[in-house]
């Protein structure tokens, strides 16, 4: 598989403008990189904004450059605006999804329909970051903001993301806070800042705070972590909603909770990537997302009859069995659609854990201890992958080996499984604290 192919010839021709500056009524600006077809002034478009901490100037330069165009192309304005304290923009970013970035967000999408070039309508996309706080700043409900793609994000900051999974405290919960914490200490560009540079980039370093240290002083389920956790309240989303992700991405779990517990017109995708935009990510087969989100786009901010309302409400690829790598390139599979989320046409199968392994019917169990060694579960891949090569579940024997284990008899027939399982267990700890992990395995 080769490498994404680059289109740069669109039915309007786009201009980009490298710095535009977005005043906040508390004076700060707010550093934007903006995509327009060129007649935009003359027959203005809406605004789809994308709006991260990951340096508009560098840190997302290529990929920006693989989605914006297209879109402004298509008659939309691509705004990539860098947060408060990041990039190029002024102020300072003291932790992640604060009230101070939503409220940023909502005077950003006021901003931009008061813009002359835009027709007054505005869309929020984004991935991982950008796709949490498109949920979050939809749930403020600024009136321009009329629908938004949100990709491989969470609607839940403590129980599914990458800090304390299931309660858990992650490897990438200390992964994460030290690239974090790398990132927020560098300088804006002086080519665009000009001689602030060197006083914007020491009171960054001045103030930068240690973001793991934050994080570690909340290991429950608190008021910290209920901010920006939109399952607190699913009904303060009243905007349209495509909810994006892959198996293969830590943050598959939130779009089938989005979908049974919105009540906005919503649409979800699963399909077989890590964490990337699906029509450049891996493992493949990719597809041509940017040509669906402007199916969605048309519909919702311009009122064109695309069709993407008649669709069924998710699409998922089903995987087909494969053996055990860190890493695959393509996985092979199929395409299925469910007209809602739960299907009313699927049964739950239940399987109970007895003596004799796992079985459809129940029968005793006898109590068993177990201590397990820490190293259990490095076989069994990431809790949070991101597609980095060495993310997936590789051959889990040596796992096998120092758990508890229930099999079924073999598999008379193929058995499809979409959505997330549910365990029950009756447990007894002689710790305070323990990691209880279950894994379901083919």
């Amino acid at each position: 598989m080769g490498p994404p192919v680059i289109v740069t010839a669109f039915p309007r021709t786009v201009r980009v403008i490298e710095q535009t500056l977005i005043p906040l009524k508390d004076g700060t600006t707010l550093a934007a990189r903006i995509w327009l077809p060129d007649d935009a002034e003359q027959n203005p478009v809406p605004a789809i904004l994308e709006y991260l901490p990951y340096r508009k100037r560098d840190g997302t330069y290529e990929r920006d450059a693989l989605t914006h165009p297209y879109l402004a192309g298509h008659g939309y304005a691509g705004v990539r605006v860098d947060i408060r304290g990041c990039g190029e923009s002024d102020g300072l970013l003291f932790d992640e999804y604060a009230r101070q970035e939503q409220d940023d967000g909502v005077e950003v999408i006021a901003w931009l329909a008061a813009q002359p070039w835009c027709s007054g309508v505005v869309g929020m996309m984004g991935i991982s970051w950008g796709g949490f706080n498109g949920l979050q700043v939809a749930a403020r409900r600024p009136p321009a903001l009329k629908a938004i793609v949100t990709i491989c994000s969470t609607d839940d900051r403590y129980a599914d993301d990458a800090h304390y999974m299931g309660g858990t405290l992650l490897t990438a919960g200390l992964e994460w806070p030290s690239f974090f914490f790398g990132s927020m200490c560098l300088p804006p560009d002086p080519m665009l800042v000009g001689d602030r540079w060197r006083a914007m980039w020491l009171e960054r370093l001045a103030n930068v705070p240690l973001f793991l240290e934050l994080w570690l002083r909340h290991q429950r389920r608190d008021a910290y972590w209920k901010h920006g956790s939109v399952c607190e309240d699913y009904a303060a989303i009243q905007c349209p909603v495509y909810a994006a992700g892959g198996w293969t991405d830590g943050y598959t779990n939130a779009i089938p909770r989005l979908l049974e517990r919105l009540t906005v017109p919503r649409k979800g995708l699963v399909g077989p990537w890590a964490h990337g935009y699906p029509h450049f990510a891996r493992p493949g087969p990719q597809i041509g997302f940017l040509q669906e989100m402007l199916r969605w786009w048309d519909y919702w901010l311009k009122g064109i009859d695309t069709g993407v309302t008649h669709e069924p409400m998710l699409r998922a690829w089903m995987t087909d069995s494969v053996k055990p790598a860190s890493h695959h390139e393509v996985l092979l599979g199929r395409w299925v659609a469910e007209c809602s989320w739960p299907p009313s046409a699927i049964t739950p199968q239940r399987l109970f854990l007895t003596d004799d392994g796992l079985r459809n019917e129940a029968a005793p169990l006898t109590a068993r201890a177990l201590s397990s060694p820490q190293t259990v579960g490095k076989c069994a891949g990431q809790w949070v992958p991101f597609g980095r090569g060495h993310d997936e579940a590789i051959d889990q024997r040596e796992d096998d080996a120092r758990s508890l284990i229930f099999e079924t008899p073999p598999l008379e027939r193929s058995i499809a499984i979409l959505g997330a399982p549910i365990v029950t267990l009756d447990v007894a700890s002689d710790r305070p604290i323990a990691n209880l992990i279950v894994r379901l395995c083919d």
